[in-house]
């Protein structure tokens, strides 16, 4: 069987595996991410040997350490992902919800009901534990998924892979569901990424090199999860302690992340209070700054940075900082050189904080709180498939109910249009 072939036939048996998975009580899907992370916890071993495999080969072909470290399924990561299953199982199913429902003045009772899309493939690199958290939201939103992990996580991936089918043959899911692609060949991108027959939606996850590809040659509606360029504001008013920490743990807590800081931008009249505590706190934890030539001249330790600085997301400990003289600038900057994902301001002035709240818009916006609550845990939306940086069809941290559509339903008895 050749590459398309073998793809193709992967494609087609998840649309066959979809037609039924909107169709699926409740209870039969929590009964397999119940049964899921049973099987996960009880391979662990032959799992974390796999992923320590991909480590190894990953170390000897000289993978870049921001994705080795993406890779690895730690203690915490593991937690997370078994955590997520069973988190996933508390949400409620939006399959079926019935919203916005209206009775119109002919006695026509109009309403939305939630469905599944149907097919969904995740293009996305190193994170095996995105295989786990993916099929789950997944399943219980009533779609199949193919997932299309990196060449460097094969092994995690296929490992994990083999237990959410097992489980789901468990318990009598259909197997295609949930396909992990075999292949570490990049064409089974070019072949999946033309299955518009029988794919309903593409999500990348990666760096930008792999959502341009997906973006300029899927024939499949494309929801991109870019890179998080994202950035703290400092206004004229921020108190100096709440921006140190608040910095300081938006950069610093886990750094290979799409929502640490990569930016901090600082009005000029906080430049010479505030911005040198910031910066000294995070110098102090090896962080190299980068900043525009008033930084470098209120904290001697930065380095000149670069018009290259700006656009970077670096997932490492280096942060670009520049001086504006006011709220517009900073907007400007983050319209010109963001990637629409999370933007914050620390500020105490409620009135400034509304503004920002009001005119930036990018996915997710907020006021005197670390970058890092950008994430379907903190948000309540249990396991995430990412942050969506395109507008259509959702934006930001992406759980269950952005993984359905809504179909209008009417309810009559009788009703002639005329």
């Amino acid at each position: 069987m050749s590459l398309q072939e073998e793809i193709t036939e992967l494609a087609r048996a998840a649309r066959a595996a979809s037609e039924t998975m909107g169709e699926l009580p409740t209870a039969l899907k929590n009964e397999w991410l119940a049964r899921t992370a049973e099987r996960l916890e009880a391979n662990r071993p032959a799992i974390l040997a796999a992923n320590a495999r991909d480590m190894s080969e990953a170390a000897e072909k000289g993978v870049a350490e921001p994705l080795v470290g993406r890779l690895a399924l730690s203690e915490g990561k593991w937690r997370d992902m078994i955590q997520g299953l069973r988190d996933c199982i508390a949400l409620p199913d939006p399959v079926g919800e019935i919203v916005d429902n209206r009775l119109r003045p002919n006695g026509l009772r109009v309403g939305r009901m939630r469905i599944p899309l149907g097919v969904i493939a995740i293009i996305y690199e190193s994170r095996p534990n995105v295989t786990v958290d993916a099929a789950a939201l997944c399943v219980k939103s009533g779609n199949a998924v193919i997932l299309r992990g990196g060449s460097e996580a094969i092994h995690s991936n296929l490992a994990l892979g083999a237990e959410l089918r097992a489980a789901a043959s468990d318990v009598g899911l259909p197997e295609a569901a949930v396909t992990v692609v075999p292949t570490t060949d990049r064409a089974a991108i070019d072949v999946l990424l033309k299955l518009d027959r029988y794919l309903d939606l593409v999500i990348p996850r990666g760096g930008p090199g792999l959502i341009q590809k997906v973006s300029a040659e899927s024939t499949i509606p494309v929801i991109k999860h870019d890179a998080g360029v994202c950035h703290i504001y400092l206004d004229a008013s921020a108190p100096v302690e709440m921006a140190t920490s608040l910095v300081r743990e938006s950069k610093i807590r886990q750094m290979p992340v799409c929502n640490g800081l990569e930016t901090l931008l600082c009005h000029e009249d906080a430049s010479r209070e505030v911005l040198p505590h910031v910066l000294k706190a995070l110098h102090e934890e090896g962080v190299e700054i980068r900043g525009c030539a008033r930084t470098c001249e209120v904290f001697g330790e930065a380095q000149p940075a670069s018009e290259d600085d700006w656009p970077a997301e670096y997932l490492a400990p280096i942060l670009a900082v520049k001086v504006v003289p006011g709220m517009d600038d900073a907007i400007e900057h983050i319209r010109r050189y963001g990637s629409d994902h999370t933007e914050v301001i620390i500020t105490s002035d409620y009135r400034n904080s509304q503004e920002w709240l009001r005119r930036v818009n990018s996915s997710t916006v907020g006021v005197n709180c670390s970058t890092g609550f950008a994430d379907g845990f903190q948000l309540g939306l249990g396991a995430e498939i990412g942050i969506s940086t395109s507008k259509l069809h959702a934006y930001g941290p992406m759980g269950l109910e952005g993984l359905t559509t809504l179909k209008f339903v009417l309810t009559g008895d009788g009703q002639l249009r005329g």
